[in-house]
C-alpha cells in the first residue's frame, strides 16, 4: 500500500473537496481592508485568472477574456492567494501510543466494548497515525484550493521543516516524510511553536496536531505568541480513546513512555477521578482557546477521523 493510499482516504477527499478552509481568512482580510481604506472598501491586487467554477461570483467574470476566448474565466485577486498553511505535528513519544494495542500486548483486562470495537484499522491507529490522516486531508484541501501548505515537526524543538508550496507533489512529499518518522523523546511543543512564530514571515494558518501532554502554561504562551503575530490557529487535541475513557480493570501498572516512570493503580477505583481530570484538562484548553480566538478541536482515536473532520469543516463554514 502506498503512503497516499494509507493516509489519504478517497471517501474523505470526496467530501473535503467541497468545503472551504479559507473562509475565515477571507472574512478577516475583508475587515482589514475596510479598516485600512475606509473610502475604497476592500482593496485587493489582481493576481491571475482561473477557470470559472459553479458558485463563483459572477461579478468577478472577465468579459474581455470571454470575448477573446469564448470561455469563462474569473479574476483571481491577491487576497485569495495569500493563505499559507502549516501542518504542525507533535513528534513526542507519547504520540506513538495506541491503547488497544498496548492492552492486548500486556494482556491487561479492560472494557470489552473498547476491545471488540477495535476491529477496524482506524481503532488501531496510534495518535500520530490518526493525526497524519487528519493532516493528509487538510493538506489536500489546501492544495486543492491552490494554497501553499508546509510541514513542521517538533518534539523538544523544531525537527523537520518542509516549506509551504501549492504544487500537487507537495502532499506526497509531506506524507512520505511523516510515514518514515517515529515519535520519540520528550515534549517541549511550546519551544517548537515559539521557534515557528519566529520563522513565519506572514500571517498563516497553523494547524497543530498534538495530545498536548506537556506544560499547559508554557504551551498556551506559545499559542498566544503565534496569535499575536496575526496567525490563525486550529488546535487538534488528539488523545487515544483509552486515555479518555480509561477502560482498564483491576490492578494495572502504567509506564510513562517519555520518562519511563512506573505507577501501579487500582484502575476501577481511579476511573472517576481520572475522567474528571481529563475533562478539566480539555476544558482549560477549550476556554483559553476561545479567549484567544483559536479553533479548539478535541478528538480521540475512537472517533472516526473523517466524520470528525467533516463536522468541523462544516461548522467552520457555517460560522464564516
Amino acid at each position: 500500500m502506498s503512503t497516499s493510499e494509507r493516509f489519504l482516504r478517497p471517501n474523505v477527499i470526496a467530501q473535503v473537496a467541497r468545503l472551504d478552509l479559507r473562509a475565515k481568512f477571507i472574512v478577516e482580510g475583508f475587515l482589514a481592508g475596510l479598516h485600512s481604506s475606509p473610502f475604497q472598501g476592500f482593496s485587493v491586487e489582481f493576481s491571475e485568472h482561473r477557470k470559472y467554477s459553479p458558485g463563483d461570483d459572477l461579478k468577478d467574470l472577465d468579459w474581455n477574456v470571454y470575448a477573446k476566448t469564448d470561455r469563462y474565466y474569473v479574476k483571481k485577486f491577491q487576497a485569495e492567494t495569500n493563505v499559507t498553511g502549516y501542518l504542525v505535528m507533535d513528534l513526542s513519544a507519547s504520540m506513538d501510543w495506541c491503547g488497544v494495542r498496548e492492552m492486548e500486548k500486556a494482556k491487561v483486562s479492560g472494557s470489552q466494548h473498547l476491545l471488540s470495537a477495535a476491529s477496524t484499522e482506524q481503532e488501531r491507529l496510534t495518535k500520530f497515525e490518526y493525526s497524519i490522516c487528519l493532516a493528509a486531508a487538510l493538506g489536500y484541501l489546501m492544495i486543492y484550493q491552490q494554497d501553499p501548505v508546509g510541514l513542521v515537526t517538533c518534539a523538544d524543538k523544531l525537527r523537520d521543516v518542509i516549506p509551504p508550496k501549492s504544487k500537487r507533489t507537495q502532499l506526497g512529499n509531506i506524507l512520505a516524510l511523516l510515514a518514515n518518522l517515529k515519535p520519540a523523546g520528550q515534549t517541549d511543543l511550546a519551544h517548537g511553536l515559539h521557534q515557528l512564530a519566529a520563522l513565519i514571515r506572514s500571517k498563516s494558518l497553523i494547524m497543530i496536531f498534538s495530545d498536548l501532554l506537556t506544560d499547559p502554561d508554557e504551551l498556551l504562551k506559545s499559542l498566544y505568541h503565534l496569535r499575536h503575530r496575526g496567525n490563525e490557529i486550529i488546535l487538534f487535541h488528539v488523545l487515544d480513546e483509552a486515555e479518555v475513557e480509561f477502560p482498564f480493570e483491576g490492578l494495572v501498572e502504567f509506564v510513562d513512555v517519555e520518562s519511563a516512570e512506573e505507577m501501579q493503580l487500582d484502575a476501577k477505583g481511579m476511573r472517576e477521578d481520572y475522567r474528571r481530570s481529563v475533562d478539566e484538562f480539555r476544558n482549560r484548553f477549550k476556554e483559553e482557546s476561545f479567549k484567544a480566538n483559536i479553533d479548539y478541536v478535541p478528538l480521540h482515536t475512537g472517533i472516526s477521523f473523517d466524520k470528525a473532520l467533516i463536522e468541523y469543516l462544516l461548522s467552520r463554514q457555517r460560522r464564516f
